[in-house]
């Protein structure tokens, strides 16, 4: 058994019966620890009296005249911005539900760094204690956004944008690719941070560090961790089960359905089913396609039965990767449940 993430708070929330995550006083506890609620010793007596309260009862009812009486106009919003936000926290069935709720409607009004604590969280349920290291290093993309440099022989590198500015501030390593420039793939070791299958295990010893980078290519070990966790998190959302294949290029002269992971990668998939034109510089921002099979066709809409899906990740102009995991659970060719 592994314990890993221990910050997400994912810990203090309760398993349902239905694999679905039940929200808790101390995980509702956990935003008041945060530094956007956190005090600080320049907070007022009016924020001390306000955040005492709510830490001794999470759910309590709180004026508006309570809010308007601290000092400090940000600390005011943020509160504001957090009862909102647990309103629909303690409104909803599961946090599962929670989640699928955000993304619909007129649009998403709760901070994007709430939404990348959701998602680490999914996937630190998904991935459950047995997980193996590398399935944990691909859920970070789920919620951590990913700096990509091209090595030789076009090795795509993928690490963690925030520790690799860190490096920079601190005048390390200015960019993965300082990192890594000069070393052949069998001198990549755990001394440069690069994880692949024989040091794996020493993920567990750094895993809230998010401080190895990782190869990203198309069959590499990484990416087929990667699949098999884009078909748990369509499994425990939507209860669909699909078998996902990473690729180089489509070739299907009948592709009918895609959808990007990022977007990025979307606006290039429209722009190849549409048969527009693509420039070089744009296709190589591609990092990765796949191909999406349902297992289970009952569940497919009846046009696309039997018919694959193509997905892609794909850098932006920043070298960035920002996944967007809710695309999978609302872009999908689905039968429309009466």
């Amino acid at each position: 058994m592994t314990t890993f993430w221990l910050q997400s708070a994912y810990q203090t929330l309760i398993v349902g019966p239905d694999n679905q995550l039940q929200v808790t006083d101390d995980f509702l506890r956990t935003y008041l620890l945060r530094p956007e609620l956190n005090l600080v010793p320049e907070s007022c007596d009016a924020e001390r009296a306000l955040h005492k309260r709510l830490s001794d009862d999470p759910r309590a009812e709180i004026a508006d005249a309570e809010i308007a009486a601290m000092a400090d106009v940000d600390i005011q919003v943020n509160y504001q911005v957090w009862l909102r936000y647990r309103a629909k926290l303690l409104a909803a069935s599961s946090l599962e539900n929670f989640y699928m709720s955000l993304f619909k409607g007129d649009g998403v009004d709760v901070p994007p760094l709430f939404i990348g604590l959701l998602a680490q969280i999914f996937v630190r349920h998904i991935l459950g204690e047995d997980c193996h290291p590398l399935d944990a290093r691909m859920g970070e993309l789920f919620f951590r956004t990913q700096k990509i440099s091209v090595l030789e022989d076009s090795i795509v590198m993928g690490a963690d944008e925030e520790v690799v500015d860190r490096n920079a501030k601190a005048g390390e390593n200015g960019d993965i690719m300082d990192l890594l420039k000069g070393k052949s793939m069998t001198m990549r070791s755990i001394d440069l941070d690069v994880l692949h299958e024989e040091n794996a295990d020493l993920y567990w010893e750094q895993n809230e560090e998010y401080a190895f980078a990782i190869q990203l290519n198309f069959g590499q070990p990484p990416i087929n961790h990667f699949s098999r966790l884009l078909e748990k998190w369509i499994a425990h959302f939507l209860g669909v089960k699909v078998r996902v294949t990473p690729m180089q290029q489509i070739t299907d002269a009948k592709w009918s359905w895609h959808v990007g992971l990022d977007a990025v990668a979307t606006d290039i998939l429209n722009k190849l089913y549409n048969k527009e034109t693509v420039d070089p510089d744009e296709l190589e921002k591609i990092i990765c396609l796949f191909r999406l099979d349902f297992i289970d066709e009952a569940a497919v809409s009846q046009a696309q039965v039997g018919k694959p899906v193509y997905m892609g990740i794909a850098m932006n102009d920043q070298k960035q990767l920002k996944l967007k995991p809710q695309n999978l659970l609302f872009n999908l060719p689905l039968a429309k449940v009466s």
